[in-house]
């Protein structure tokens, strides 16, 4: 989709800018797939905030998306292309023969009125979604499993797409967006294509109280709290803190590993994730 930039009528408008919606046929979302969504302010089920500078926003319900794209026996037609406040590509609501709807996630360039069909004796075509031992190499693909039937897990914001680079045996070489190449289990689905919503990374917000609609609250530097509130706060003047970053509980925020250790994960991992611009292959 384009992107809008607004005319500069305030200070608020001078630097933000949205999406259109020529890709958006209706505004209305199947009734029977959603779910009301509570909101948690960042907090866990004890009351603690364990995910800072989130809280209010705007009333959302949840769309529920069907991950695992199971249902092998029968085609599914695309009735619509819809727009998820719940995350950053869009969506497509799809009918199949038995009359039965759900929502996947839009691929770029699927149109209405098309065929997608799930399951090993699907076409590697656009939004078919098949186990990676069924898919050509060098396909571009996305919502890929990490177990056989768990649900795509992998690749799945806007503008996302991985890369089927080898195959043996009964695993399979992925290049990831990150540039991270990871070993699948052949038997696990992917879809075809690439995510569409390309541009949303380059959407401006412009002014603080549309970021408080998303739900973001204010975010504090700790060197320009007091000393009671953060390890990096107080002093004389404008301090460098005196020490590594670190959160406010004490934990390094830069360079400090976090990442528990698993032997079966890491051993998946041929190479690491780096620094590539959004949307990007590392090949």
């Amino acid at each position: 989709m384009a992107i809008k930039i607004y005319k500069r009528t305030s200070a608020g408008r001078r630097n933000s800018s949205v999406l259109k919606s020529d890709e958006i046929t209706t505004s209305r979302p199947e009734k029977s797939l959603l779910r009301p969504l509570k909101k948690k302010g960042g907090r866990n089920n004890q009351g603690f905030i364990t995910s800072r500078h989130r809280g209010g926003g705007n009333k959302r319900m949840y769309r529920i998306i069907d991950f695992r794209r199971n249902k092998d026996a029968q085609s599914a037609e695309v009735r619509t292309i819809e727009y998820d406040p719940n995350r950053s590509c869009n969506i497509a609501l799809v009918q199949y023969e038995d009359g039965e709807k759900r929502y996947i996630l839009a691929p770029l360039g699927l149109k209405i009125g098309q065929k997608i069909y799930n399951g090993e004796k699907a076409e590697p075509r656009l939004g078919n979604c098949l186990p990676l031992s069924r898919i050509p190499l060098g396909l571009e693909v996305h919502n890929i499993e990490m177990y056989p039937g768990s649900g795509g897990k992998l690749v799945r914001a806007a503008g996302g797409v991985a890369r089927l680079a080898a195959r043996e045996g009964d695993s399979a070489q992925l290049i990831l967006p990150s540039g991270e190449m990871r070993i699948v289990n052949a038997a696990c689905r992917a879809t075809i294509g690439q995510l569409g919503n390309v541009e949303q990374g380059s959407v401006r917000v412009g002014k603080a109280g549309r970021k408080r609609h998303m739900g973001r609250r204010p975010h504090v530097r700790g060197s320009a709290m007091n000393p009671v509130a953060h390890p990096m706060g107080g002093g004389e003047g404008r301090r460098s803190g005196g020490r590594d970053p670190v959160s406010p509980t004490g934990k390094l925020s830069k360079g400090g590993k976090t990442r528990k250790r698993r032997k079966n994960s890491n051993k998946m991992i041929l190479r690491r994730r780096r620094n590539v611009r959004y949307g990007q292959l590392v090949l």
